[in-house]
């Protein structure tokens, strides 16, 4: 994305979000059977000016593993980690508190909903985690540390997910492993997987078909 447009900066993906914000809302307007439909989402984003871009919003996590030290860099938009910031709960409790997954912000095509977005140092030999909910209530960080430091991006990622499975999620598992590195092709066609595969993959057909047809007039 960001090498289709150009260098790309914090308030541009902020205005990238709330165009894909309106696109889920034109979804659900055109499709009864979604309404009430809504979702978390965490990214991150390459600038060519150097920077990594951090959205988010809702309770999936980001993760960074910086010389052999992991920090999380999202804070939950949740209903738990209200109650953490003011006391009530331990962090140590809030993973297993019974409205762990009640949150307090998320994209659903409204005007008032909130995204975060980000600046972070890109530093060769970053990896990056983003991770659901189904995995963060299940495993633990000392859990993703040593995965993450041994596994190459997509073992990695695999052996979070089967980790979540085996620790008995009940919850949406998905993780993206990626790594800062220098001098790597970018892929610009868009992947999307599950349920979004099926709703969007005749779009990416057209998008193809277009990009042919620039390539030969």
């Amino acid at each position: 994305m960001a090498g289709a447009r150009g260098p790309i900066d914090v308030e541009q993906l902020a205005t990238l979000m709330r165009v894909a914000n309106w696109d889920l809302r034109a979804l659900v307007e055109r499709d009864s059977a979604l309404d009430g439909m809504a979702t978390t989402f965490t990214g991150v984003f390459f600038s060519p000016a150097g920077k990594i871009l951090l959205a988010h919003t809702g309770d999936s996590r980001a993760y960074l593993l910086r010389d052999g030290a992991m920090s999380r860099e999202t804070r939950d938009d949740s209903f738990v980690q209200l109650l953490v910031d003011s006391g009530v709960v331990g962090q140590a409790d809030a993973a297993s508190h019974p409205q762990r997954n009640v949150i307090t912000a998320s994209l659903r095509g409204s005007e008032d909903d909130r995204i975060a977005v980000t600046e972070r140092q890109a530093r060769h030999g970053d990896r990056w985690l983003l991770c659901s909910d189904g995995v963060s209530d299940y495993v633990p960080d000392d859990a993703l540390i040593d995965i993450l430091a041994a596994e190459a991006p997509q073992e990695a990622a695999d052996a979070v997910v089967r980790l979540a499975l085996e620790a008995g999620s009940r919850d949406n598992v998905t993780a993206v492993v990626c790594d800062v590195a220098e001098d790597v092709a970018l892929h610009r066609r868009p992947v999307f997987h599950g349920a979004a595969e099926d709703r969007f993959s005749e779009s990416i057909a057209d998008l193809d078909a277009n990009d042919r047809g620039a390539a030969s007039a």
